[in-house]
């Protein structure tokens, strides 16, 4: 009996083809789109944020004064105004690090004070001093100019619900006795970071379609 020439096998065609994964696929496109509509809500905030500093410069470029608003949250259109209030006695003092109006550092007296029986108060920064001693004020009328108080709500506080109204300031044009008279925050000086968080968001969005991709096709070539 001879023996038969031995025949190539034949490959296994009935194994079913490997496909792209159409659930992670839609997971991961739905990521990304919101990674993009968030780059798309910063720089909207971008341009709201822009409109922001244009009012507070013009405010800055008043001399009128206005009436200090007995409740929060103060209004954008009040922020870097000229005000006056009446401090009947400081009831707190908070020491923060900060310059005075030659840019020597310091501390920075921030008094919150009673305007009545009742009612929040107001922060008045009535000066800079070279340490955390309070002064012997005990109050009277402050003149100065209206800036964001110098606690305000986070950004996830914003988001969650949870940011109680902010406090205002003011910062007083002469400063109490024996202190330093505070530099005056610039309308300049509000952050507008908007352009770089978009970048990030739209990069994120380009990273992981890129990523998720690839690691797909390596899946499907194996």
């Amino acid at each position: 009996m001879t023996d038969q020439p031995a025949t190539p096998e034949t490959p296994d065609t009935s194994a079913p083809a490997r496909r792209w994964p159409i659930v992670p696929t839609i997971l991961v496109l739905a990521a990304v789109a919101t990674m993009i509509a968030l780059g798309v809500w910063q720089l909207q905030r971008k341009g709201e944020k822009e409109a922001l500093i244009a009012l507070f410069q013009r405010n800055s470029a008043m001399s009128a004064t206005v009436a200090y608003p007995k409740l929060p949250p103060v209004p954008d259109t009040m922020l870097y105004r000229k005000s006056s209030v009446a401090c009947l006695e400081p009831v707190r003092w908070d020491q923060r690090s900060g310059t005075d109006r030659a840019g020597k550092t310091g501390i920075r007296m921030i008094a919150d004070c009673r305007t009545g029986a009742e009612g929040p108060g107001v922060l008045v920064d009535v000066g800079t001093a070279d340490d955390f001693t309070p002064p012997k004020w005990t109050g009277g009328i402050v003149q100065g100019t209206i800036v964001p108080g110098p606690e305000q709500p986070t950004l996830i506080e914003r988001m969650t619900g949870k940011a109680v109204p902010a406090r205002a300031m003011l910062v007083a044009d002469a400063p109490a006795p024996g202190l330093r008279a505070s530099a005056v925050p610039s309308a300049a000086d509000t952050p507008n970071n908007h352009l770089a968080y978009a970048g990030q968001w739209f990069l994120f969005a380009a990273a992981a379609l890129i990523i998720y991709i690839l690691a797909v096709r390596r899946r499907l070539r194996a």
